[in-house]
């Protein structure tokens, strides 16, 4: 079992360096910053979480200008994305950037992605939210080709261009792992397409069950088993052997955005409880 931890990187938070830092220093495997761009001061979406959407979502920082500087004071700690919007991105400018985080951090990066939740967010960006997994999948699949080859052409319905030159590429051989942070119908046959790992916010969903769908849907596929990170992991005791039981490969731990003084003692509990299993 891995274990790591997410926050959201804000500017009233711990600056991400010295959090990354803190975050190693205790033995834990990953750290991880998610994204969104923007909050519409007119949102009618509604907060996935319940309730009030929290501060946090529009105060937070860019996660790749974050996660570049965890990784110039780290030397182990893995550096994910949880998760980057690609639905708003550019894919040659994010292409770039994960290869470029990737470099930085010399093949420590983890490509965490989603199609997001908040749609006022999206039409902002020029995307439809109705069409969004599949302006996901053209993205996921030109930037594949991007990492791979010296010169890169890709032509769908949504991303087109024809041949590009752009280095660096990624440390890591073919490219970062991609990790589908997804739960709803569809995210099993999604993660079989075209991520590498699978990111469920596991106090969403029927785990168990989940999990016996994407080994169902592996099998078939004939695919290696995929590994499962789950999010949201409760910290105690319990909560860890039961997905050690279910056979989850990583669980993260929340944060919340906020300043040392609070961050350093949850940390040191954490890191009591995850000491005996690293």
């Amino acid at each position: 079992m891995k274990f790591g931890v997410n926050m959201f990187m804000t500017d009233y938070a711990m600056y991400p360096d010295e959090l990354a830092r803190e975050v190693e220093a205790r033995g834990f495997e990953s750290i991880w910053f998610p994204e969104h761009t923007h909050i519409p001061a007119n949102r009618q979406s509604p907060y996935p979480g319940g309730g009030e959407l929290p501060k946090q979502y529009y105060h937070s920082l860019d996660p790749f200008v974050a996660l570049s500087a965890a990784a110039t004071t780290t030397e182990t700690l893995k550096l994910g994305t949880g998760i980057a919007l690609v639905i708003e991105r550019d894919p040659i400018t994010l292409a770039k950037e994960v290869a470029s985080v990737d470099y930085l951090s010399n093949g420590r990066f983890l490509f965490g992605i989603g199609g997001g939740w908040n749609r006022e967010e999206m039409e902002n960006h020029g995307t439809d939210p109705t069409r969004r997994w599949k302006l996901l999948r053209e993205r996921v699949e030109a930037m594949i080709e991007i990492w791979t080859n010296d010169e890169a052409e890709y032509h769908g319905e949504f991303v087109d261009f024809d041949p590009i030159w752009s280095w660096p590429k990624p440390v890591q051989k073919p490219y970062p792992p991609i990790l589908l942070g997804n739960a709803g119908a569809g995210a099993v046959s999604r993660v079989i397409k075209y991520a590498d790992e699978w990111m469920p916010i596991g106090p969403r969903v029927d785990l168990p069950g989940r999990l016996e769908e994407l080994r169902e849907a592996t099998e078939a596929a004939g695919r290696a088993q995929i590994p499962v990170s789950n999010w949201g992991t409760a910290p105690n005791r319990e909560a860890i052997d039961e997905l050690i039981d279910l056979g989850v490969d990583r669980a993260v731990f929340g944060l919340p955005s906020a300043k040392s003084d609070e961050i350093i003692p949850i940390l040191d509990r954490y890191a009591e409880l995850i000491a005996p299993l690293v």
